[in-house]
């Protein structure tokens, strides 16, 4: 450790004590983007150690990762991720680190999620970029009713206020806690469905971006589930990307951006849109590959219910100038704040591995100049399947089996992945869809009974 990680170290050690921390969660996720962690009490003499050396942990256990006869892995706490959880009593004061997962032999770890965007970010920082991108995470909160069956909490509507919307207190306090956590919050609303919220923040670096979102994630769970223990209420979040039939589903729209320096290298303000070659090579790139992206950006069965046509749910490859119905929107902002928007992804996704495949799809573009062809401005969804095919606008995989088998087939995209997550995460998902196409559901049962 050098002079300077010694004194930043030094920082954050002084901070723990006057935020009185006395326990410190090491925090990492595994193959699908669940949070884990170890809990360990705070003894500032042992820090240098935990920081240098890190903490050797079981990895066979965890999804994705070892098996048993290799199980030994190491946490080693990122320093700049340090944060009290504000949700925890200060009393008794809790602080979490996020942590990379190494070999004992002092390697990343190549099933680490974390270390897979990691390797992705630091090609393109070997040519002076950064990847940028802002994701807006929906979710719903539900009540339970006697049955242990989820009900939306209320049954308002977009950008509705009280009484209609039950939200406001919820939303007001989340916002607060993720402040605490150093969140900078944009803005918060009731969405489209009932009982749908967002809280969407500001974008960061893809890596701290991806941090974020799982934070968020665990926060909002946990905030939640306090306020409810507090009113005697069985309400709880779920980031379920489609939870109840006939309404909209919850997306996590990512904006993104390449920037040199202070530089948007999306923007171009002498082209006629206000766009840059990159930024439509960027886009070129997305399309080609979505049919593999989706199945990392839009993980489990649940995902493809909400990936159907007329609820705002993106299913057309193509992209458009603040058209909504395509799966790349281009908002309106031009300037340092060009941006485009790739619609389909949910937040059931793990955003390290998410992020890290739609950069290098969108690197792929720009090195191939893979051209989108032209901007598609009228209602996709009001196109007949033999227009569409006319306009050469195809289709995202309209189940998980159709996307796990399109990443199969896309290089390029297995191998942003590497190898050891590409072949645990099919393995995976092979027995998901298993699990899945054996199951009967009420709906068969109401409709076949009588067959």
């Amino acid at each position: 450790m050098n002079k300077i990680e010694k004194e930043k170290m030094q920082r954050v050690i002084e901070q723990m004590k006057e935020d009185n921390i006395k326990f410190i969660r090491l925090q990492f996720v595994d193959i699908n983007g669940s949070v884990k962690n170890i809990v360990i009490p705070f003894k500032e003499s042992d820090m240098e150690d935990l920081f240098v050396e890190g903490m050797l942990f079981d990895g066979s256990s965890i999804e994705g990762f070892v098996g048993i006869n290799e199980s030994d892995l190491v946490l080693k706490p990122d320093i700049n991720t340090y944060s009290r959880l504000s949700w925890r009593p200060e009393e008794s004061a809790v602080c979490r680190f996020i942590c990379d997962v190494w070999t004992p032999e002092h390697e990343p770890f190549v099933g680490d999620p974390r270390s897979v965007l990691k390797k992705s970010l630091a090609k393109l920082a070997k040519k002076g970029l950064q990847y940028n991108i802002g994701p807006e995470p929906e979710f719903f909160i539900v009540d339970i009713d006697e049955e242990g069956y989820p009900l939306p909490y209320d049954e308002a509507g977009y950008f509705d206020v009280e009484p209609l919307d039950k939200g406001p207190d919820f939303r007001r306090e989340l916002t607060l806690n993720l402040e605490e956590l150093d969140f900078e919050v944009e803005a918060s609303h009731h969405e489209v469905a009932p009982g749908q919220n967002e809280i969407a923040f500001k974008f960061k670096e893809a890596l701290k971006t991806a941090d974020a979102v799982i934070t968020f994630k665990q926060a909002i769970k946990a905030i939640v589930d306090n306020m409810a223990t507090f009113d005697q209420m069985d309400y709880r979040v779920t980031f379920m990307p489609k939870p109840f039939f006939g309404v909209n589903g919850s997306g996590m729209h990512c904006h993104q951006s390449v920037f040199k320096g202070d530089k948007n290298l999306f923007s171009d303000p002498n082209s006629e849109n206000g766009l840059s070659k990159d930024a439509i090579y960027f886009m070129g790139g997305l399309l080609a590959h979505a049919p593999a992206i989706t199945a990392i950006t839009n993980p489990i069965v649940n995902s493809y219910k909400r990936l159907v046509p007329g609820y705002e749910a993106p299913v057309y490859r193509a992209y458009g100038l603040k058209n909504r119905s395509a799966l790349i929107r281009v908002p309106a902002a031009r300037g340092k704040a060009t941006r485009i928007e790739y619609r389909a992804p949910d937040p059931a996704c793990n955003p390290y591995l998410a992020f890290a495949v739609m950069l290098e799809a969108g690197v792929d573009g720009i090195v191939n100049k893979i051209d989108p062809g032209d901007p598609t401005e009228i209602n996709i969804y009001q196109l007949s399947e033999e227009e569409r095919e006319a306009m050469g606008i195809k289709v995202l995989p309209s189940s998980l089996w159709e996307a796990y088998h399109a990443l199969e087939e896309d290089p390029l995209i297995l191998n942003a992945l590497g190898s050891h997550v590409s072949e645990k995460f099919l393995e995976l998902k092979y027995k998901e869809w298993d699990e899945y196409r054996v199951q009967v559901f009420g709906y068969e049962q109401k409709k076949y009974l009588d067959i």
